[in-house]
């Protein structure tokens, strides 16, 4: 036996982006790239660090 929910989305109401904080500057020594307020980062597009993803069910070979 299935249960079915009905129901409606309740119109006009949006939970609001997370904010970090406006004023702030890249971490990296020297660079002063302003930071945006929704950006969680504390680096910039051009120096944050290298982030690979997670892949699954497979084995990448080395030198690829």
């Amino acid at each position: 036996m299935s249960e079915i929910v009905k129901g409606r989305s309740i119109k006009g109401v949006t939970r609001p982006s997370k904010e970090y904080g406006e004023g702030r500057v890249c971490a990296k020594p020297g660079c002063n790239t302003k930071l945006s307020r929704y950006n969680r980062r504390e680096y910039c597009h051009a120096h944050a660090p290298v982030r690979y993803p997670r892949v699954r069910g497979r084995v990448i070979p080395e030198g690829t």
